[in-house]
């Protein structure tokens, strides 16, 4: 494992499965990564992308939101200040704006 700590970091609805898709291939390379996905629904999305965040469990990767209604696709609910605390232990971040 990696000693690099990488935060992905997806606020527009649209770059959801890119985003997704950089966290799992950043942890496919063993590079220890977190997905945080601010303000916006999950909703309607793939099945590929919902196999996708199935493949994040099975990696042992974290994914985030600050939004309650994310809970239901298996994102653990963070508010902000504790978002932020978590990315101030972040080695590098990749906004997806």
């Amino acid at each position: 494992m990696s000693d690099r700590v990488v935060a992905v970091i997806i606020k527009r609805k649209h770059d959801l499965f890119e985003g997704l898709r950089t966290t799992l291939g950043l942890a496919i390379e063993n590079i220890v990564v977190a997905m945080f996905v601010l303000d916006i629904d999950i909703d309607e999305h793939s099945d590929e992308f919902k196999e996708n965040l199935e493949w994040l469990d099975e990696l042992e990767c974290e994914y985030y939101s600050n939004n309650k209604a994310n809970i239901h696709y298996g994102f653990k609910y963070l508010d902000m200040t504790k978002i932020v605390k978590k990315l101030e232990k972040m080695d590098n971040i990749i906004p997806f704006n």
